[in-house]
């Protein structure tokens, strides 16, 4: 198998990564136009470690306006293998209280203005993603917060909505009453597009508030969440230092697929595939594209 190579994405509150030895800053350029910041790459321990701003530092992009596509296939040409997202999230459970971190197993898109795939006219895939987290990365998450001492949950179901305006008190009921666990703004589609681009995928998503179905709680505001974040991110840093501290060498074969998504994956044939577009994909598709 090929060397790990952890990829960290930091979502709010999170847009650097401390502790990276033999650190450079590098802009890869993609064919699907401009990742959200420069990678900062580097190694903690033994371990290879990519890091990139989800929002840029600063935070000057909002959810939708992110290249999801750009930065994940920058991943990819940076040989990222597994991939942690850092994501700020709302809870729909009084347990899942803000501070508590959540290792999430599921997803329920609701956007709507965001390109999801890398496929398309001239080449179509359909890849798999009834289990979009890697069960091998998630248990070495758990590992890691183990410990680290830090608040945990495994498994919840998180539902990615469009924003950038928070949720309104009938949409926060709803989902709640569908029983899913969390709310977020970026998990999708880059857990789709992780999965197209044979990354194995993992998203630790941070609770900062009960989005605005307590009826003991305000509704949520960019001044409560900041203060969470302000506490999540160093709990973030420590997990990420132990997890890649504890990374194994080689890459592991994922039990959901993730490392050879695109095997039966593509269905238009050679011939009438388009070179404009295969010529992209030379990056997130180039081991079955090549074979």
């Amino acid at each position: 198998m090929s060397e790990a190579v952890l990829g960290i994405i930091g979502g709010s509150g999170i847009y650097d990564l401390p502790g990276l030895t033999e650190l450079r800053e590098e802009r890869i350029a993609s064919p699907w136009g401009e990742a959200s910041d420069a990678l900062r790459i580097g190694r903690m321990g033994q371990t290879k470690v990519v890091f990139l701003a989800r929002h840029g530092r600063g935070h000057v992009l909002p959810p939708s306006e992110i290249n999801y596509r750009a930065n994940i296939d920058v991943m990819k040409r940076a040989g990222v293998t597994d991939l942690v997202s850092l994501s700020a999230c709302g809870s729909y459970k009084s347990e899942l209280y803000p501070g508590l971190f959540v290792l999430v197993d599921q997803f329920v898109d609701r956007t709507a203005k965001r390109v999801s795939s890398f496929f398309g006219k001239g080449c179509v895939a359909h890849v798999s993603l009834a289990h979009p987290v890697g069960p091998a990365l998630q248990a070495r998450i758990a590992e890691a917060a183990t410990a680290e001492d830090l608040p945990f949950v495994r498994n919840g179901t998180l539902v990615t909505m469009e924003g950038p305006q928070f949720s309104t008190y009938a949409e926060s009921l709803t989902y709640k009453s569908l029983g899913y666990d969390l709310i977020g703004m970026t998990a999708m589609p880059e857990a789709k597009l992780a999965r197209e681009a044979e990354i194995t995928y993992a998203t630790v998503a941070m609770v900062t508030d009960f989005d605005c179905w307590h009826p003991e709680q305000h509704s949520v505001d960019v001044a409560s969440v900041v203060a969470v974040l302000h506490e999540n991110a160093e709990k973030a840093r420590r997990l990420v230092a132990r997890l890649a501290a504890d990374f194994p060498a080689e890459r592991e074969l994922c039990p959901a697929g993730s490392h050879n998504a695109l095997d039966n994956a593509i269905i238009t044939p050679a011939e009438f595939r388009d070179p404009a577009l295969m010529a992209k994909l030379d990056a997130v598709a180039g081991r079955v594209l090549s074979a």
